[in-house]
């Protein structure tokens, strides 16, 4: 496959998935002055980045057949297999020599699959999921985490280093899945800390504002408390990153882990304090509404 010299002037990107990350990524590839095709399920929710300068595409398969690099950010791994493996799939619409780049947190097996199927094609793929939230997405600081072959990332550095601050290469294709788990399993080990903190310090009688304040500047902070802690605090449940896409990664983790016969216990109870919050209604909030299901079994 002969590699593209990635430039403004040379270079059409492709974009499917414009949600709370999506969006904000999409238009940073915008900015870095690449003519842009982009497609959703939901129109309206590209409507911004068609008024900023992208194409509205019908479908993944048009948005590939127009571009030279595609990315993809969706939900869940049905949604993956949809884009790239549906009847109107990006798979459809490539003529060789593309590069797909997933920046969904899904199934290893599934970033191997694609891999596979866009090399029978002759294109790249690479998996590249990340971490940051809205937060991240929005200040083009995220941490990219990179599975596929070393060259094709290379190739594609240009416009990756346009969303991230910190793009690591894993290795072989899945890997970057694979440390996206590690990352969530992390993340799930400070999000239950950083609520049982909170908690504990409002059945204390202590001003959880000022509690916050001595505990970001000491050994517990963390992205969580700076973050998403003040959310907490003043009740904003607006997902950065929504509850049932977090109870989706962790329940891959769990899954990953069964295989390799490896027990991780901590996971399991946030995966199921998040799945009582879903349950109570807050699948498509925040993640820090975690929080809700604490305060209930503290009965605050």
């Amino acid at each position: 496959m002969a590699k593209r010299k990635i430039t403004p002037s040379k270079t059409k990107i492709g974009w499917v998935g414009t949600g709370v990350m999506g969006a904000s990524m999409c238009r940073h590839i915008i900015e870095g002055g690449y003519r842009t095709f982009v497609f959703n399920r939901t129109e309206e929710k590209a409507g911004r980045l068609v008024d900023a300068g992208a194409v509205w595409t019908g479908s993944p398969q048009e948005t590939a057949r127009k571009a030279d690099v595609v990315f993809t950010i969706v939900g869940f791994p049905s949604d993956v297999r949809e884009v790239y493996f549906g009847d109107e799939g990006i798979l459809k619409g490539v003529n060789g020599g593309e590069v797909l780049v997933d920046m969904t947190t899904t199934e290893p097996t599934l970033a191997r699959e694609i891999y596979n199927a866009a090399k029978l094609k002759g294109c790249g793929s690479i998996d590249a999921p990340v971490s940051g939230g809205d937060v991240g997405a929005a200040s083009a600081t995220l941490s990219i985490m990179l599975g596929g072959d070393e060259g094709t990332v290379d190739e594609v550095m240009p416009l990756l280093e346009l969303l991230g601050d910190k793009i690591v290469y894993q290795g072989v294709p899945g890997s970057g899945q694979h440390t996206k788990m590690c990352n969530q399993i992390t993340v799930a080990g400070m999000m239950i800390g950083v609520c049982e903190g909170l908690v504990y310090a409002y059945k204390a009688g202590l001003d959880v504002e000022t509690v916050l304040t001595s505990i970001r500047g000491g050994a517990a902070s963390s992205w969580a408390l700076d973050n998403l802690a003040p959310r907490m605090l003043k009740r904003d449940f607006e997902p950065g990153f929504f509850v049932e896409h977090f109870i989706k990664d962790m329940s891959i983790a769990l899954a990953e882990a069964q295989k390799m016969n490896l027990s991780l216990p901590g996971l399991a109870l946030v995966n199921q304090l998040y799945v009582a919050a879903s349950a109570k209604g807050h699948g498509r909030s925040g993640t820090q509404a975690l929080i809700l299901a604490l305060e209930e079994i503290s009965g605050i």
